[in-house]
């Protein structure tokens, strides 16, 4: 069963599910009405996911997703370690509990050994971004935890390992999501390098895994959390670029979220930048949603850091991707209607 969602392409801020007061007026006062969640274990349950959204609601803010950092890049998960069993269970009842709360939609990233960073660097005017140098990599991370070359898991994976792993999980998941009425969106790998610390990172890292994994899948509540941002990150290697897959996996219906961000360059150094400062023209990313007639929402993501405190990186990002956003429906309609008029 697929959640009801509305038409559209949707700005939605990314919020703590703790928000005081002035959090909830800034988000409307830059004209968002949706927005996205994360928790952890110690509070992921059907009550307090009810409780969030009957409070952001109150405040004019719907909720379209809500993620649980505990079952989130779990290793337990992907290399099948100890514990995998009860993380999955964990990970089904995090699904019931967002579909009895009446949440359509969580994002989820098959990472065994997190994502990686190497220092911070800047970008322009200086402000401070997260940066990946593969010649600087030593260690990735995830939630408190370190991952450290050489080995993050004591030997070398198979990809046939990390695909067998990857359908175990999802033939448990898939039914749970479809009868809770959840869609799920899979993460890109971020970086979506092929190898780090001994762990293939074959699935979610180029266009050709993730059709194979949807296909696998076979589920209409299975799809895409598409982060630009990573897609850019991998360029080549990802076998397609943005706009190629934003058409090709949209026509499949299989895009849910997207992470609206840009790097100024692709592996294997990049540096996260401002969305109209980086290699990718984000006006055409932005058309191509709309082409596609997404109805999932877009979020500002990894936001370099401003002066005046982090709301203003926030503003600023919103408010261009709520001019793209306008500019890109209007030229689409203006399009639509010339291709109507007859000629003379």
């Amino acid at each position: 069963m697929l959640p009801t969602v509305e038409p559209g392409v949707k700005i939605a801020a990314q919020m703590s599910p703790e928000p005081s007061e002035e959090d909830l007026q800034f988000v409307k006062q830059m004209g968002i009405d949706w927005a996205v969640l994360w928790t952890d274990a110690s509070k992921s349950s059907y009550e307090y996911y009810a409780s969030r959204r009957k409070l952001f609601e109150d405040a004019g803010i719907k909720i379209y997703g809500f993620g649980n950092r505990d079952v989130h890049n779990q290793d337990a998960i992907v290399l099948n370690l100890p514990g995998r069993d009860a993380k999955v269970a964990q990970y089904k009842q995090h699904l019931r509990d967002l579909g009895k709360a009446g949440i359509p939609y969580t994002t989820y990233a098959h990472m065994a050994n997190g994502i990686w960073s190497t220092e911070r660097e800047t970008t322009r005017g200086g402000a401070s971004a997260r940066a990946f140098d593969l010649a600087k990599a030593d260690k990735g991370h995830w939630n408190g935890k370190y991952y450290e070359l050489p080995y993050t898991h004591g030997r070398v994976y198979t990809q046939e390992e990390i695909w067998d792993n990857y359908r175990s999980f999802i033939e448990e998941v898939a039914p749970v999501a479809e009868e809770a009425g959840v869609r799920i969106g899979f993460h890109p790998d971020d970086p979506p390098q092929p190898e780090l610390g001994g762990i293939p990172r074959c699935i979610f890292s180029s266009f050709d895994g993730y059709q194979r994994a949807l296909e696998i899948a076979n589920s209409p509540n299975i799809g895409i959390c598409f982060c630009v941002g990573c897609w850019l990150e991998g360029g080549p290697l990802m076998g397609k670029d943005v706009l190629t897959s934003i058409r090709e996996f949209g026509a499949q219906g299989k895009i849910f979220k997207v992470h609206f961000r840009n790097v100024d360059a692709p592996l294997p150094h990049f540096v996260e930048t401002f969305v109209d400062n980086g290699y990718m023209d984000m006006y055409k990313v932005m058309r191509a949603l709309v082409e596609i007639n997404f109805d999932g929402v877009v979020i500002p993501d990894h936001i370099p850091t401003m002066a005046g405190g982090p709301r203003v990186g926030t503003a600023y990002t919103i408010g261009y991707m709520k001019a793209l956003l306008d500019r890109a429906i209007a030229d689409i309609a203006a399009a639509r209607a010339a291709a109507q008029v007859p000629s003379a």
